[in-house]
């Protein structure tokens, strides 16, 4: 069990590569894709990261090739998010549960600071922390974000400090009772309970160990205002943003679903994409480049 722990400490722990974007003018020169991906219960527009170019290679390739059509939304939590991706979804029988199925490789982990679980951030399904603790992601399987909006002082962390700490108390201060609590709370719900008691025991954490523990302003804001789940920061790589379309989230989320979260009426997905200019997209859905 200790080994399951250092685990999800670990999961927290791994460095977040930072990204050094050049100025707004740069980054709206050249082409891009704009993805569609459509639904019977509407569309959403969305861009793919330059900064996560594995990422975007691999699903621009995918969709492409169709791969993803006809495919279901499988797995769908209100106030969290809609996965799919999952080819076995196809064809899948009523009830049958699905999100084991992919092309057959993963992807290396692009973790780039400035992007984060905003509601809307296309995000790389995987494989749980310890089967896969270097955090690869599926070859097709990938998530959109729902979640919700937080308090400040709910999101006034920072996932690696917050990390550095548990660890530190670990080391220091082994009999401490939020070792505990933490412990309890992974042989519970696993990783991500794992991650939201972590949270919530943050300021106590921050006051055992000395490690000062905020979010980046950006994070904050956004997580105040629009919504997300902090939680998956630096866990999950995030490789685009829906840049229209964000209610059609929300109508996905009332559907009803079975106990593995599949939707009883099946919610499938058409995803095309266009290449054009960034300027023309600028023009057309804002600033989607900053």
């Amino acid at each position: 069990m200790k080994k399951y722990i250092q685990l999800a400490i670990m999961a927290l722990l791994i460095a977040v590569v930072a990204s050094c974007g050049g100025s707004g003018e740069e980054k709206v020169k050249g082409n891009d894709y704009l993805v569609t991906i459509k639904t019977d219960m509407g569309e959403m527009k969305a861009i793919l990261y330059d900064e996560t170019p594995k990422h975007k290679e691999n699903f621009l390739k995918l969709a492409k090739e169709g791969f993803f059509d006809s495919l279901l939304f499988h797995r769908v939590m209100t106030g969290f998010m809609i996965q799919g991706g999952d080819p076995n979804s196809k064809d899948a029988e009523p009830g049958a549960r699905l999100g084991s199925g992919g092309p057959g490789y993963t992807i290396p982990a692009e973790f780039v600071k400035s992007f984060f679980h905003k509601k809307g951030a296309l995000s790389a399904a995987r494989q749980p922390d310890y089967v896969n603790p270097e955090k690869a992601s599926s070859g097709s399987q990938f998530f959109i974000v729902q979640g919700r909006v937080f308090t400040e002082q709910e999101t006034g962390m920072d996932m690696q400090a917050l990390s550095q700490s548990i660890s530190t108390l670990r080391r220091t201060d082994p009999d401490n009772p939020l070792n505990k609590e933490l412990e309890d709370s992974f042989n519970e719900g696993g990783d991500e309970t794992f991650r939201v008691k972590a949270m919530e025991l943050a300021d106590k954490l921050s006051e055992a160990t000395g490690i000062m523990i905020k979010m980046p302003a950006e994070r904050v804001e956004a997580y105040t205002t629009v919504g997300g789940y902090p939680p998956l920061d630096e866990e999950y790589t995030v490789f685009g943003q829906v840049i229209q379309g964000l209610e059609v989230i929300d109508a996905i989320t009332t559907v009803g679903v079975d106990p593995n979260n599949r939707p009883f009426e099946d919610v499938r997905m058409y995803i095309s994409v266009e290449e054009m200019p960034k300027e023309e997209i600028v023009k057309k859905y804002g600033p989607v480049y900053q």
